[in-house]
């Protein structure tokens, strides 16, 4: 048994390193095959988180801050932007996904509390997900 644990550490530790693949080179292969799934707007339904999820953590490991612009998305790549238009009254806003979820119902977003109220979305509504891309997401906030 003793002998094990080291043997498994040498087996992890030898693998990652003896095909080495930049962190660069991995964000791009990433994001050239999540681009192809997540580049056209869909419509879904999408509600809020805040209060009782303040301060914990979330899927990319920062801390949740209910007064931020962000999202959570099942499937779009954690740190992507994303354009959220309520689809009632045609708010707009650019949110940055930074969670997993939501996990009830089968709502598509969970915006941040700060994100649905510049939006007007006190509970839930209709609204379309545009992905954006890091130039889209540039032009826009300069705008």
């Amino acid at each position: 048994m003793n002998i094990l644990i080291p043997a498994v550490f040498f087996v992890v530790i030898s693998s990652y390193f003896s095909n080495p693949i930049t962190s660069a080179e991995a964000s791009r292969r990433h994001t050239s095959h999540v681009s192809k799934a997540h580049n056209n707007p869909h419509q879904g339904t999408a509600s809020w988180y805040g209060p009782g999820f303040h301060g914990k953590r979330t899927a990319n490991g920062e801390r949740f801050n209910m007064y931020a612009m962000t999202a959570a998305h099942k499937t779009l790549p954690l740190s992507s932007y994303a354009e959220i238009t309520n689809l009632k009254n045609h708010r707009s806003v650019i949110v940055r996904i930074n969670d997993r979820g939501p996990y009830f119902g089968k709502r598509a977003l969970d915006l941040s509390y700060a994100a649905a109220k510049q939006i007007g979305i006190s509970g839930t509504g209709a609204v379309q997900i545009k992905p954006l891309g890091r130039d889209q997401t540039l032009a826009l906030l300069n705008q």
